[in-house]
């Protein structure tokens, strides 16, 4: 028996919101979780014993819930675990850091003591750039990469203004929080969720009101709301210094050894296009995907059309993973 088949207890459903059915609110999969200095909440939506192992790695501001879509149509070809990094999510964050290195070494630990195998990472925007690292730094881990418009160093002045605004204040220590604090006191839940779909090049009207049934109670459930504004601005605060200064994440990158796809939607405001060319410019030997008409979160947006480029890649570089 694998080892997360073994281990964890079932945290309790979702509730009804907004008129959804129960069984529209239910998340596919099973909702677990595990100690890792600290609880951590995972989705397990299973797959074949006999087939690759995905962690599914979400990104700032992220949860599971950004998976509910290209999970399912995963599962039958491998198998699929989505977690919730410490402060995000259903994983409260505690007293512990929720810095990039910090949730690398909190993924590092979900691999070896949930997953126990080499595992293809699928990361989106911060939870990309937490992959790569990972697959950088424990490539034994690691069987491939594919990553959904992860978060990497680019030209700024392709930056999208409000983005770059907005991540300026996130950046000043007490503006930050302040702004937090000021925008869940004026905003509604669903509002919020709302608002943070568009900033993604999602339209609302095009998501399945279950999905934003969901995360607006996700948003409702959390105990520590405090806890999870300083999560969010000291993962936000470590990912821009990272970027600001990328030579050591450049040189992780140039380490990585196991097959990468890389996926960037055209449209993305938070990482710019221009980005994702010139890191597939810089490494050849990764597949580049450019997706016409899509932002920032392809597995929200397309999850068909990218259900049908992971599978296939998965097929074409399984020689390659086995043999690691």
């Amino acid at each position: 028996m694998a080892p997360y088949e073994a281990m964890k207890t079932m945290e309790k459903g979702a509730t009804n919101v907004g008129g959804a059915t129960p069984q529209e609110q239910t998340t596919p999969g099973e909702s677990r979780t595990i100690d890792l200095d600290g609880a951590v909440h995972y989705v397990d939506f299973g797959g074949p014993d006999d087939g690759p192992t995905i962690v599914l790695v979400h990104g700032l501001g992220g949860s599971h819930l950004n998976w509910d879509l290209l999970a399912p149509l995963l599962a039958p070809h491998a198998r699929v675990l989505a977690l919730d990094l410490p402060g995000f999510g259903r994983s409260e964050p505690g007293t512990r850091a929720a810095s990039v290195p910090a949730n690398v070494a909190v993924l590092d630990r979900f691999l070896a003591e949930v997953v126990g195998t080499p595992a293809v990472l699928i990361g989106n925007s911060m939870g990309g750039m937490i992959s790569i690292l990972e697959a950088g730094e424990r490539p034994e881990a690691v069987s491939g990469l594919i990553l959904l418009d992860p978060a990497v160093p680019g030209p700024r002045r392709a930056l999208d203004p409000l983005v770059a605004a907005m991540f300026a204040i996130y950046a000043i220590p007490f503006v930050g929080e302040r702004f937090l604090r000021k925008r869940r006191t004026r905003q509604s839940d669903r509002a919020r969720v709302v608002e943070m779909l568009k900033l993604v090049g999602v339209s609302p009207d095009a998501v399945p009101s279950s999905v934003i049934d969901r995360s607006v109670t996700l948003l409702q459930e959390r105990e520590d709301v405090e806890g999870m504004d300083r999560a969010f601005l000291a993962a936000a605060r470590s990912l821009v210094w990272m970027l600001v200064d990328p030579r050591r994440y450049r040189k992780t990158m140039r380490s990585v050894s196991v097959p990468v796809l890389l996926v960037h939607g055209d449209r993305d405001r938070l990482v710019p296009v221009a980005a994702a060319r010139d890191i597939g410019r810089r490494h050849p030997s990764w597949r580049y995907l450019e997706l016409a008409g899509v932002g920032h979160v392809p597995q929200l947006q397309v999850p068909e059309r990218l259900a049908e480029e992971v599978l296939s890649w998965l097929k074409d570089t399984a020689p390659s993973r086995q043999s690691r």
